[in-house]
C-alpha cells in the first residue's frame, strides 16, 4: 500500500511538472501570417519585437486598439469592425508570435507591446478606447490600469485566469503553477473609464461566475454589462447585439456610458 501512494505520488508531481512546463503551450495559439487588401499592416517596435498591428485609419480622434482570444486570427475582424464603427481608426494587434509578429506569447510582453502599440496610436489619435475579447481582455484591463485609454470594452472576459484554470483543473494547484495569470479583477480598481462588459449567455469557455465577478471588481458608476442572449464564446459575432451594444457604448457621452 506504502508504495502505491508513493507511485501515486510521483505520478502526481510528474503531472505538475509536465502542466509547468506546457502550459504556454497549452495557452496561446499563434495564428498563422494572411493577407487582407482592406487594411495596412503596421509595424511596431516592442521591446525587441516586431508586432504586426491590422491598420484601417480614417480622420478624426478617435480609434480602437483591439486585443483578440488565444487562438483569434483578429485580421477576421476587420470587415465587421470597419463596417459597425465607422467614425474611428481600428488597430488589430497580431500578438507575439501570432499573424506574423515576431517572438513568443507571454502576459509580460504581450502587455508591453499593447503599451508600445497604444503610445504609437495615441500620438495620432487623442480618443483611443482599448478592446479586449477572451485572453485579450486581461491585456485591455491592465492596458487600462497604465494608460489614459478613453474607454474599456471587455468581451467574453474573465476575474483572472487563475480562478478560470481552477473551475477546469480542481484537482490541481494551478494557483502555484500558472505563470501567466492575467488578473483582472485586481487591476479594476485602477480603471477610472467607463467599462462596458460583454457576457455571452450561453459561454461555454468562460463560467458566467468569472464574468460577474469582474464586473463586481469596477466601480457601478463607471460599469455597464450586456448579456447576449442565444449565443456561446465563439458564436458570438453572430448576434447583431454584440457589435450594437460596443457602437453605442464607444459613441456615448461620459454621461451615457455609465450605469449598469
Amino acid at each position: 500500500m506504502a508504495s502505491l501512494i508513493v507511485i501515486a505520488g510521483l505520478a502526481y508531481l510528474g503531472l505538475c511538472a509536465w502542466v509547468y512546463a506546457t502550459q504556454r503551450a497549452q495557452m496561446y495559439f499563434p495564428t498563422p501570417v494572411v493577407d487582407h487588401p482592406g487594411a495596412q499592416a503596421l509595424w511596431i517596435e516592442s521591446a525587441g519585437e516586431r508586432i504586426k498591428v491590422w491598420a484601417i485609419e480614417r480622420p478624426g480622434p478617435g480609434a480602437l486598439l483591439y486585443f483578440g482570444g488565444n487562438a483569434e486570427d483578429v485580421a477576421g475582424n476587420l470587415d465587421l469592425f470597419a463596417a459597425a464603427l465607422p467614425d474611428r481608426s481600428l488597430y488589430l494587434v497580431n500578438y507575439r508570435g501570432y499573424g506574423g509578429s515576431s517572438g513568443q506569447p507571454a502576459e509580460a510582453g504581450l502587455v508591453a507591446d499593447a503599451l508600445a502599440v497604444f503610445d504609437h496610436v495615441r500620438r495620432k489619435h487623442a480618443e483611443t478606447a482599448a478592446m479586449g475579447r477572451s485572453l485579450g481582455s486581461g491585456i485591455a484591463v491592465q492596458l487600462a490600469s497604465a494608460r489614459p485609454v478613453e474607454r474599456l470594452v471587455l468581451v467574453t472576459a474573465y476575474d483572472s485566469l487563475v480562478n478560470v484554470a481552477r473551475d477546469y483543473f480542481r484537482w490541481l494547484p494551478v494557483g502555484v503553477l500558472l505563470r501567466d495569470r492575467y488578473d483582472s479583477a485586481q487591476r479594476a480598481p485602477t480603471v477610472t473609464v467607463p467599462v462596458l462588459i460583454v457576457i455571452a449567455a450561453e459561454d461555454e469557455i468562460i463560467p458566467r461566475a468569472r464574468s460577474q465577478a469582474l464586473a463586481s471588481a469596477f466601480a457601478p458608476e463607471q460599469l455597464q454589462v450586456v448579456i447576449v442572449p442565444g449565443v456561446g464564446h465563439n458564436t458570438l459575432d453572430l448576434s447583431p447585439a454584440y457589435l450594437g451594444a460596443v457602437r453605442g457604448f464607444l459613441a456615448a457621452t461620459p454621461a451615457q456610458g455609465t450605469g449598469s
